[in-house]
C-alpha cells in the first residue's frame, strides 16, 4: 500500500501533536505515525505522575515539623504505599485519557500505529505501507538510558518508565544519576519511607555549575539521603539484592533506579537514509530557530533533539517544525529564555544564561541566603540560596540559579524579566510584598546593586522620580 501526503509526522508525543496542530491549521494533508505507547511522555511517565508522587511524599513529610508548630499526632501518620501508588496511577490515567481524547482518538486513517523508518529522502515505510511525504517531522522522543551491562539484573533495575507501574515500593533503593529525574524521585521515595542512596559520577547535582548554589543543593539533598558524588556506580549481585559500589562507598539494595539520562529514539528510524547531515552523536544537525535539518525537507522537534528536554520547549519546537513543514519556505522564530526546574524540596532552578557560560570579567553576582527571609522561616524552609548574574556595564539581568522553596514561581518571574532584558534598577522599582519569597529576590538585587558601577544619585534606588 502506498500513500502520498504533504507532511508525515513521526511521533505522537507533545512535539508531534504540536506539529500536527500547525499542519492542520495550514490545511495540509498529513499522517501521524506512532509506534509504542500513546499519551505523551509527560502525561504517562514524566512530569505528571512524578509530581503526583512528589505531592503525596511532600504531604506526608510535612508532619516532620508539626511538633514544633504545636500540632500533635503527626508521628502517628503513615502511608499505605500500594494505595498511594494507585492514586498516582489514577491521576496519570486521567491525564493520559485527556491527551488521547484531544488528539489521536477518532483520527481514522490519518493516524498510523507502527514504527516508521526512512527508505529514501521523503519516503517512509511503516509495516507494509510506503508513505511519500513532501515534508517530514521527526518527533520520536527518548527513552531511559540503561547501560547494557545492567540488563542482566532484570527486574532489579527500574526506570522512570517503569516505577509508576509498581504495586508497592522496595524497602531500599539506589538512585544512580542525580539529575532532575533522579533527585525528584529519590527525595520523594525517601520521604515515603524508602531507604535511598544517591550516586552520581559528577561532582555536582541537578546539572548545576554555579559552585555556591551547587554546594547548597548538595548539602540540602544530603539531609534527605546519602549522596555519593564523583564515582561511577558498579553493580554486583548479592543474593536476591544488588550491591552498589561507588569509590569507597558500598550499599546493598532491593532495586536500582537508572536515572542517568535519556536516549534519543533515533536508532530504529534508519536515519542514514533520510538525506540529512548527522552530528557526532548520530542526531540530525538542525537550525533551532526553524527546526529544519539543513536544506532538506526534514524537521525535528522535542526531546529527540537532546537540547531542551522540557514540555514547553517541546511544544514550541513542534509548533515551529509543523509550521515550516507545512510551507515551502522556512520562517525563523525567536526561542524563549531557557529555564529548568527540579521539583525537589527546596526547588532547584536554573534560568537564562548558565553560570559556566558567563565571562567573570563582565558579570556581577548578587546573592541572598534564605536564613533570614521571613516567609521561608515561617514555612520551615529557610535553607537555600538565590544567585543572580548581572551585566556589569548595563545592569541587565542575564541569568540566575535558585535553591529555594517556591523557586518554581521565582524562576518564572526571572525568566520573564530576562526575556524583557530588565535591569536591576527596573526590578527593584517593582513592588515586593511582605512577607513573601519574592523578598529573597529583592535581597539578591540589593546585594548586586551595591557593587554595580551604575550612575549614582541621592534618590533611593527603589524609587523613581516623576518627570
Amino acid at each position: 500500500m502506498e500513500r502520498n501526503v504533504d507532511v508525515a509526522i513521526i511521533g505522537a508525543g507533545t512535539a508531534g501533536l504540536s506539529a500536527m496542530s500547525q499542519v492542520r491549521q495550514a490545511k495540509k494533508d498529513f499522517v501521524l505515525i506512532n509506534g509504542g505507547e500513546l499519551g505523551t511522555t509527560c502525561a504517562r511517565v514524566g512530569c505528571m505522575p512524578s509530581k503526583a508522587l512528589i505531592q503525596v511524599a511532600h504531604d506526608l513529610h510535612r508532619r516532620e515539623i508539626f511538633e514544633r508548630e504545636g500540632i500533635e499526632g503527626g508521628a502517628g501518620l503513615s502511608v499505605n504505599l500500594p494505595d498511594a501508588l494507585e492514586h498516582v496511577r489514577d491521576l496519570r490515567d486521567i491525564l493520559v485519557d485527556r491527551v488521547l481524547a484531544n488528539s489521536t482518538d477518532q483520527m481514522g486513517e490519518t493516524f498510523i500505529d507502527g514504527y516508521a523508518r526512512f527508505v529514501d529522502p521523503g519516503i517512509l515505510q511503516v509495516g507494509q505501507e510506503i508513505i511519500y511525504a513532501k515534508s517530514i517531522v521527526i518527533a520520536t522522543g527518548t527513552r531511559p538510558l540503561v547501560p547494557d551491562e545492567w540488563v542482566d539484573f532484570g527486574e532489579h533495575i527500574i526506570t522512570s518508565d517503569t516505577i509508576f507501574e509498581m504495586e508497592d515500593l522496595p524497602q531500599s533503593i539506589a538512585v544512580v544519576g542525580l539529575g532532575i529525574i533522579g533527585l525528584e524521585i529519590g527525595q520523594a521515595l525517601s520521604h515515603l519511607g524508602v531507604s535511598v542512596t544517591g550516586v552520581d559520577q559528577l561532582e555536582t547535582i541537578a546539572g548545576l555549575n554555579d559552585p555556591r548554589a551547587s554546594q547548597s543543593a548538595i548539602e540540602l539533598m544530603a539531609r534527605t539521603f546519602p549522596v555519593w558524588l564523583g564515582h561511577q556506580a558498579r553493580l554486583t549481585s548479592e543474593g536476591s539484592q544488588i550491591r552498589v559500589s561507588a569509590g569507597e562507598h558500598s550499599v546493598v539494595v532491593d532495586k536500582v533506579l537508572a536515572a542517568m539520562g535519556r536516549r534519543s529514539n533515533i536508532d530504529w528510524l534508519s536515519i542514514e537514509n533520510a538525506g540529512v547531515d548527522l552530528n557526532e552523536a548520530g542526531l540530525p544537525v538542525f537550525d533551532p530557530n526553524t527546526m529544519q535539518c539543513g536544506e532538506s525537507r526534514v524537521f525535528i522537534a522535542g526531546d529527540i533533539t537532546a537540547s531542551n528536554p522540557v514540555l514547553h520547549e517541546a511544544t514550541d519546537e513542534g509548533r515551529i517544525a509543523g509550521y515550516n513543514a507545512a510551507r515551502q519556505d522556512s520562517t525563523a522564530f525567536k526561542r524563549k529564555t531557557p529555564f529548568a526546574i527540579t521539583f525537589t524540596s527546596p526547588n532547584i532552578c536554573t534560568i537564562g544564561a548558565a553560570f559556566s557560560s558567563l565571562d567573570p570579567g563582565t558579570i556581577e553576582i548578587g546573592e541572598m541566603r534564605l536564613g533570614p527571609v521571613g516567609r521561608a522561616l515561617i514555612m520551615g524552609m529557610n535553607r537555600g540560596i538565590i544567585r543572580i548574574y548581572v551585566d556589569k556595564s548595563t545592569g541587565i539581568l542575564k541569568g540566575a540559579t535558585l535553591v529555594a522553596a517556591r523557586g518554581e514561581n521565582l524562576a518564572h518571574l526571572l525568566a520573564w524579566c530576562i526575556d524583557e532584558q530588565m535591569t536591576v534598577l527596573q526590578l527593584l522599582r517593582k513592588p515586593f510584598y511582605h512577607p513573601t519569597m519574592e523578598e529573597a529576590l529583592q535581597g539578591a538585587l540589593r546585594d548586586v546593586l551595591s557593587r554595580l558601577d551604575l550612575q549614582k544619585t541621592d534618590v533611593p534606588p527603589e524609587l523613581e522620580v516623576l518627570t
